[in-house]
């Protein structure tokens, strides 16, 4: 009879851990309904939803790549020593004319205000480039775009993944499959340094250690203006599944 009463118990504590799991994961839409601090504020509440802070980077970010991949992938079409790095070069320039096409269109609907130059330190790698000839030259082509690539890629997918805006969700969409495209491109020229490329992050994170930045990164708004609170909701969400977790092994283990 005991152990009955304990599954019994064990069970409602299961129950009501999922009940308040489901109200947890409803909650933020009813009880938060005021804009997150990484939303500019007054946010563009149009049609294609509000602009987050990240949002107004990443275009401007991939502005700024054609800026100075269009111009280096010109050079590369014209004073590349091997036939691949001419070709890889022409095809860069051309799809990056198109993305940036894609990009203007998106800043002109969002109201956000695009550079017309390259940053210093792109002014720095196409005077490189300018400098250099031959096997020389194509491999700072490489590198430098490659190395390039690789940085923004994971910025793309973030983007992608937690925007709330349609026309940045869009953008972010397209500039995924021309940046995997380009690393493809320069990749088979067969002059990558792999060895160089940063080291990936690890792929094994701690669910506890997870939840523990989590809630470090809201707390740290909060010293800025405010919670997040969809990282608060997250850590609850993530204690609340941990503790349905334990109560079930302590079931089983009597």
């Amino acid at each position: 009879m005991a152990a009955v009463r304990l599954r019994r118990s064990g069970a409602r504590a299961v129950s009501t851990l999922a009940i308040l799991g489901a109200v947890l994961f409803s909650a933020p839409a009813v009880a938060f309904a005021a804009p997150t601090p990484d939303v500019v504020v007054p946010a563009e509440q149009d049609a294609s939803g509000p602009i987050g802070s990240s949002d107004e980077q990443f275009v401007i970010a991939v502005r700024l790549a054609g800026l100075w991949e269009i111009p280096a992938g010109e050079m590369a079409a014209e004073k590349g020593e091997s036939q691949r790095v001419k070709e890889v070069g022409a095809d860069i320039r051309e799809q990056h004319i198109e993305l940036d096409e894609l990009t203007r269109n998106a800043a002109e609907k969002l109201n956000i205000q695009l550079p017309n130059e390259p940053n210093q330190d792109q002014q720095n790698w196409l005077a490189e480039m300018e400098a250099a000839e031959g096997a020389e030259f194509d491999e700072i082509f490489v590198a430098r775009l490659r190395a390039a690539h690789g940085k923004i890629f994971p910025v793309v997918s973030t983007i992608r993944a937690s925007t709330r805006n349609d026309v940045v969700r869009a953008l972010a969409q397209q500039t995924n499959a021309f940046v995997l495209t380009h690393i493809t491109l320069l990749e088979s020229t067969d002059l990558v340094n792999y060895a160089g490329l940063p080291a990936a992050p690890n792929a094994q994170a701690d669910p506890v250690t997870g939840a523990n930045a989590m809630l470090a990164a809201a707390q740290a708004r909060g010293a800025t203006g405010g919670f997040d609170t969809t990282a608060i909701w997250l850590v609850l969400v993530v204690a609340v599944v941990a503790g349905a977790f334990g109560a079930v092994r302590i079931i089983r283990s009597r």
